[in-house]
């Protein structure tokens, strides 16, 4: 199985994924320990991969643990003595002061349970409003992800390396193209980190004309810019942070051609 075979037909994902049977993975494992350069580029996938999946590890919400109503447990109201008394009038007086003495104490206390039931269901309701939030956004991130993840995946995807200039030696960017969807996805991991005042930015060079292919976030290493049909390059410079219209090109770090 030569290395042209393997990378046309994306076997090295399949095998990162454990799609392959035992005498595929036995032939791409050979074919690894007989090619440096098809090591090298499997290396970077692996990374790729471990990168997503580490970057949208996610963290569930609490789970709510009290209960929503508590078990009502009457009040014990210890009995009023009333001393019999030969007046029967004094009798029946003392069984209706007892008997208004315990209506009141259960109104309060009814009216206290009243009002934590409520303060509950309004913490229930707050929690659900969160929940819900939270779910729409691991939603939204999940979509992302599911891009990105096809992107890197499908077989007519190039990989290009975009090493670091005299400016930043030690950056390196990674980029996958794919001109047939029309994708570019990066990782930037290996960027060295900006001040809040400059951002990264991203172009791509047309017949010596530079077009914007989006500003490169700080906050994720594997993320999608522009594609832009026709490019003859990748090109990434420092600009002002949120972007600028025109590259600064005396500030340009990397660049690739591509084929």
């Amino acid at each position: 199985m030569d290395k042209k075979t393997i990378l046309e037909n994306g076997l090295l994902e399949q095998y990162l994924l454990g799609e392959l049977n035992a005498k595929e993975r036995e032939q791409i494992e050979q074919a690894l320990a007989s090619d440096t350069e098809l090591k090298v580029h499997f290396d970077q996938l692996e990374q790729d991969f471990e990168t997503l999946g580490l970057e949208n590890a996610i963290t569930p919400p609490p789970f709510i643990k009290s209960q929503l109503l508590k078990n009502i447990k009457p009040s014990s109201v210890a009995p009023k003595v009333v001393e019999m008394q030969p007046n029967k009038t004094k009798f029946y007086f003392g069984i209706a002061a007892s008997i208004a003495a315990f209506l009141l104490v259960s109104s309060f206390w009814l009216y206290n349970e009243l009002n934590t039931t409520k303060q509950q269901l309004q913490t229930v309701e707050t929690n659900n409003t969160e929940l819900n939030s939270t779910i729409e956004s691991l939603n939204q991130k999940l979509n992302a992800n599911q891009y990105l993840y096809a992107a890197i995946v499908h077989p007519d995807t190039e990989q290009y390396i975009l090493k670091g200039n005299a400016l930043m030696p030690e950056g390196k960017v990674v980029s996958y193209v794919n001109h047939s969807t029309k994708s570019v996805v990066i990782n930037t991991e290996r960027l060295p980190q900006l001040d809040a005042e400059h951002d990264y930015q991203m172009w791509a060079d047309i017949e010596g004309e530079m077009i914007n292919m989006g500003v490169i976030s700080k906050d994720t290493n594997l993320m999608a810019m522009n594609y832009i049909d026709h490019a003859e390059s990748l090109n990434i410079t420092i600009e002002p942070a949120g972007g600028n219209d025109h590259p600064t090109v005396e500030r340009l770090v990397t660049n690739v051609y591509l084929k």
